[in-house]
């Protein structure tokens, strides 16, 4: 009974061609939600439905609704979009590859719903949403292991030419730089007293990584969220976490002149070779970006939201 519930609730939480007829003659319908079958019993196996089966009746092919600009297969696109952030929030609930099998499964579905209809929107608004909510450097839901399969996946797709392929290629090959798992790209850096440190150096059990910049709100937002958590500066002053705050770029003077913002029991440094930014040893699209690394530099978190940073912070 506790496991139906659990399964109840979490449904709760979660909760294409186009027609003849106008779409403004048309009454938008409610999304066409899926059913758990009867037999998956736990939370787990019920993210892991949702996650693969979520857009299986609003993209299935033999749909004919109108669309236009405020409708997707016939539902209202603000109630399409809600959707979309609830999905995400399952995909992070799942194992990776299983979240990887949900996005390949629903780009072949909107890939379907474009072959047979090419005036449908249900391609594009897919496309679009994905860029808006999990590759946009400024979005709280961000994920670049999501967007990899996405931009992996757009780039295969015949209907685009070969420009429109390329960029998605460039976008993927981004994405998979450092990836979740893998050991994170090692570099130099130099501290305030010209001393030369390594990332791989560091010896720590969690290497909290954090590319900021002198005189950005943002960076001072995370600087003072990090000092103000004491769970976080437990760990650092234990030795438990290192903290490494990184300028990736050539203003030294300004850098210098921020020094005193900076904790002093952090790795505060600058990339005197510029090999971060300039070779790409880093996918760092905005500033801030923050990494989670275990005790061998595998990399546990990449760019994530300062939210999601610091809620796995402090559950360490």
């Amino acid at each position: 009974m506790k496991n139906r519930n659990i399964i109840i609730l979490v449904s709760f939480l979660l909760a294409a061609g186009c027609g003849q007829k106008k779409a403004e003659q048309f009454n938008a319908l409610p999304f066409p939600d899926i059913t758990i079958p009867a037999m998956i019993q736990t939370q787990q196996d019920a993210a892991n439905y949702y996650a693969e089966h979520f857009w299986d009746n609003i993209t299935a092919a033999d749909r004919a609704y109108p669309c236009d600009s405020l409708l997707v297969s016939g539902v209202s696109k603000e109630d399409v979009e809600q959707k979309f952030a609830n999905w995400l929030s399952i995909l992070d609930m799942v194992e990776l590859r299983t979240s990887e099998k949900a996005i390949k499964s629903l780009c072949d579905k909107i890939f379907a719903c474009e072959r047979k209809d090419s005036s449908s929107n249900v391609f594009e608004t897919f496309a679009s949403l994905a860029d808006k909510y999990i590759y946009d450097p400024n979005s709280p839901m961000r994920n670049e292991e999501h967007y990899l399969h996405f931009a992996s996946r757009l780039a295969s797709y015949e209907g685009f030419d070969e420009l429109e392929k390329d960029r998605f290629r460039h976008q993927a090959e981004g994405c998979a730089v450092n990836r979740i798992g893998q050991k994170a790209a090692d570099f130099t850096f130099t501290d305030k007293r010209g001393k030369v440190h390594s990332l791989h150096g560091v010896n720590a059990p969690y290497t909290l990584l954090f590319f900021s910049n002198p005189d950005c709100d943002a960076c001072l937002n995370i600087i003072n969220m990090l000092k103000d958590e004491p769970k976080v500066m437990a760990m650092v002053e234990d030795g438990f976490l290192a903290v490494l705050n990184i300028y990736i770029d050539e203003d030294i003077q300004s850098w210098i002149d921020y020094m005193p913002v900076y904790p002093e029991n952090w790795y505060n440094g600058f990339d005197q070779d510029l090999v971060i930014r300039n070779e790409g040893l880093y996918s760092v699209r905005a500033i801030p970006s923050l990494y989670l690394l275990d005790n061998e530099k595998r990399v546990i978190l990449k760019d994530a939201p300062e939210n999601k940073m610091m809620h796995y912070l402090v559950n360490l």
